[in-house]
């Protein structure tokens, strides 16, 4: 199992899938998710680039957190997977909590970063903008998706569910990753990120409002905005097709490798 150790002997756990040459791509998950959630889209961003997948520390295969962890810990560990991979700049792609991790690793480390993928995420809880979210007692995984779609779609959720319930828990990881973001704050700082960024988001998010993906747009220089038309939190798994065309499309327009 490919695993790198930091300091204080938590070893990362992380994948590598594509072309070797190609440019690097690598994805940050969310709080609590694994690998297995981008499942959906690896394959497609491996037929042209260098994918690297890595779970969090807290998350999957990854060990939890010996301590306490701040934002910069998940940007300190990001950058040494880079390292120990001999990736100088990589297109960086985070979703919800990811996306705050890519957002700080860009605004202290911007010459690592190619172009910047934010998915579903926001500022930081000071900024946040707060959406309607209904959470059916006895299923809250009902709300990372829009509405209507676990009862139009009962198999793409029952698979998501098995899948998510075969993968290693992390109560302390989960819970030290919500202390690490209730720090994170980049709304101030948003100006400064000046790097290619798309901001994709669905329209029926439940989890984080839409209206976030607007906020960091605005405030992000030249930022291109996608709104993905009835699509929930797990927007890269309802519309796998449309958001995966629309990042390597950017990543395209952007990469100078």
């Amino acid at each position: 199992m490919p695993v790198l150790t930091r300091p204080g002997g938590v070893r990362l756990y992380h994948e590598l899938h594509g072309l070797e040459l190609a440019p690097p791509l690598i994805l940050l998950e969310g709080m609590g998710g694994d690998i297995p959630g981008w499942r959906r889209n690896i394959p497609v961003f491996a037929r042209e680039l260098r994918v690297i997948a890595y779970d969090f520390r807290g998350n999957g295969n990854s060990d939890e957190p010996s301590g306490p962890v701040t934002m910069a810990t998940f940007v300190e560990d990001t950058l040494a997977l880079l390292d120990s991979l001999g990736v100088d700049r990589a297109h960086v792609y985070g979703q919800s909590f990811g996306g705050m991790v890519a957002q700080e690793l860009a605004l202290a480390h911007l010459d690592r970063v190619r172009t910047l993928i934010l998915g579903c995420t926001h500022a930081g809880p000071r900024h946040v903008l707060r959406g309607r979210r209904s959470v059916p007692k006895g299923e809250p995984w009902r709300s990372m998706y829009a509405p209507r779609f676990p009862d139009l779609h009962p198999e793409h959720v029952a698979e998501d569910l098995r899948v998510g319930a075969a993968q290693p828990k992390h109560p302390e990881g989960g819970r030290r990753q919500w202390e690490a973001m209730q720090e994170f704050d980049s709304f101030d700082r948003l100006p400064n990120l000046r790097v290619p960024t798309l901001v994709v988001h669905g329209t029926e998010d439940q989890a984080i409002a839409p209206e976030n993906a607007e906020l960091l747009a605005g405030r992000i220089p030249e930022a291109e905005l996608l709104l993905l038309e009835g699509a929930g939190h797990l927007y890269h798994s309802e519309q796998a097709g449309k958001a995966d065309a629309a990042v390597l499309d950017f990543i395209r327009r952007h990469d100078d490798a």
